[in-house]
């Protein structure tokens, strides 16, 4: 259903505690002057430089900035504290009076839920997964009191590893009056899309995610609340002001930096977790592989002391999840390495089979990374194989537009970008397409067998017509109009800009037309177009080993 809430901070500052709604944060010398100094005299530190001895900042620009294009929410949206342990916290200590207020959670969940409430004096309320861990809304529902302040959801679910279901899950937003707390620290592993995405329809909802798990940043301690401006800003006022330490904001900003390899091993770890469930499941001492969407396992084994003995002997600790909630029995398997996994399977007595890689790229392969004073991008691709598009430029109609390349060429293509977009979005459009450019021209390699000509396209009223010729030369036609100065988050002065930057840097001649009645169209209809000409163009022809040319072959 959609939901019309004309006053959302309205509707947030009433569910607050009392004696939050107007507190006033602790504030530095530097908040109040918001500008650059050259020496800094303000906060007592000690003035010799070690590399540690400044304050960090308490509001983490950067890295807000870095996961505001990776998560697709604008930065204002984004609470980094110590851990998702901070917001956890966080979350009770404004909304939930001591002594006055309850919480529901579903179980079994993440612990830390019920210890927070204890600390904070909140009355628990213990709504169960069925048997096989799914949510029941209308039971869950049934147990919301007048003093419930917060409903926490864990999806994917620890210690089960499910996704909760959505629907179950979205008739709880549509029907709970407090806030909706989603944690999603296992959402990476699950192949589903985040709650991030509701936030505009449900004001009171807020999203748990982390950089420990997919991430690999657990020695960092940093978590992310996603969620209303109004609240993050409520939380900011709240917490310490220095939260997260310099060298864990510069760290977590040099992994972040490269979201790609994080991606890669995801993907790995994915294939490795379908070969243990596989595995394990046929162990005479398994009873039950429960299905995971997250980073382990939960396993049954007919004698789990037993089981857990062997593992501990042999030097490897797993979680005795048995005293949870409908877990008697069961072990919760992290899924390591492939050869962490090889040596656990070992010693159950289970047989080591293939592991569970990635598909082996093709030979027409290529990464680009390029960085300059305003932008990072990384672009990668194959242009031999498929897969779903990996896109976060902080543009989201940029993202869109390229995903279409991916799509429609069939190629893997991955593309990263943070940039100066407090600027505008004119170096990050023109240095995707630079880096884009390159990449195709590299993975091309000699361009021996290839078709390298193609195509033209409708879409809906629009009519798009995109001329590749990949033989070498450079020439650029763009004859396109445009109704209105923007199509999403884009400047349409950028669209001719886009192009003519990727046909010099791949070396091509490209051509373009378009017209039509509605700018989203006209120019979804280009990239469409061009991605079926880039298709066709690449595509290597049997038996062929030059570039076809009206002289012969190149």
């Amino acid at each position: 259903m959609n939901r019309n809430i004309p006053d959302p901070e309205s509707e947030i500052r009433a569910l607050l505690r009392a004696n939050i709604r107007n507190i006033v944060p602790y504030s530095t010398a530097r908040d109040d002057c918001q500008a650059r100094m050259d020496i800094y005299l303000d906060a007592n530190e000690n003035p010799f430089d070690s590399g540690v001895n400044r304050y960090p900042s308490p509001h983490q620009p950067q890295l807000k900035r870095m996961l505001s294009a990776i998560r697709k929410v604008p930065a204002s949206n984004i609470f980094l504290g110590n851990g998702s342990d901070e917001p956890i916290d966080l979350v009770f200590r404004l909304f939930c009076p001591p002594g006055n207020s309850s919480m529901i959670q579903a179980v079994p969940t993440y612990g830390m839920y019920s210890v927070a409430a204890a600390i904070n004096d909140v009355d628990v309320i213990d709504a169960p997964l069925s048997a096989d861990f799914s949510l029941d809304a209308d039971d869950l529902l049934s147990r919301v009191r007048s003093d419930t302040r917060l409903i926490f959801l864990c999806s994917p679910n620890n210690p089960s590893g499910n996704l909760l279901d959505r629907d179950a899950i979205v008739r709880i937003l549509d029907t709970f009056s407090g806030i909706t707390v989603i944690d999603e620290a296992y959402i990476d592993f699950a192949g589903s899309s985040s709650f991030t995405e509701l936030l505009d329809r449900y004001p009171r909802l807020i999203v748990l995610q982390t950089l420990s798990k997919a991430w690999g940043m657990a020695g960092l301690r940093i978590g992310m609340a996603i969620a209303h401006s109004y609240i993050v800003d409520i939380m900011s006022r709240v917490k310490y002001p220095y939260n997260i330490s310099i060298l864990n904001q510069e760290k977590a900003a040099e992994v972040l930096s490269d979201p790609l390899a994080a991606a890669d091993r995801v993907e790995e770890l994915v294939g490795e977790r379908k070969r243990m469930t596989e595995a394990l499941a046929v162990l005479p001492e398994v009873e039950k592989v429960y299905p995971s969407d997250a980073n382990f396992l939960l396993v049954r084994f007919r004698d789990k002391d037993k089981a857990f003995a062997e593992l501990i002997k042999a030097g490897i600790i797993v979680r005795d999840r048995s005293s949870a909630y409908n877990c008697s029995g069961c072990l919760r398997i992290t899924i390591g390495t492939p050869e962490e996994n090889d040596k656990l399977l070992e010693v159950l007595g289970g047989a080591v089979v293939g592991h569970g890689s990635p598909v082996s790229p093709g030979n027409r392969t290529a990464s680009v990374f390029r960085k300059t004073g305003e932008t990072q991008v990384c672009v990668r691709m194959d242009l031999d194989m498929f897969r779903p598009p990996r896109i976060a430029t902080g543009l989201h109609f940029l993202d869109h537009m390229l995903e279409q390349i991916g799509y429609h060429a069939r190629i893997a293509l991955d593309v990263i970008c943070f940039g100066d977009l407090e600027t505008d979005d004119h170096h990050s459009v023109e240095d995707v397409a630079i880096a884009l450019g390159d990449c195709l021209y590299s993975a091309l390699g000699d361009k021996a067998g290839i078709g390298r000509y193609g195509f033209s396209l409708p879409m809906d009223e629009a009519e798009a017509t995109v001329l590749i010729d990949l033989g070498g030369r450079i020439d650029f036609q763009w004859n396109v109009d445009f109704r209105g100065g923007y199509v999403g988050d884009v400047s349409v002065q950028m669209f001719p800009h886009f192009f003519k930057s990727l046909s010099e840097h791949l070396k091509c001649n490209l051509h373009i037309k378009a017209c039509g009645q509605n700018d989203h169209h006209v120019i979804e209809g280009v990239f469409k177009a061009f991605a079926r000409a880039l298709k066709q163009a690449v595509a290597r022809i049997p038996d062929s080993h030059d570039v076809p040319s009206s002289k012969g072959w190149l």
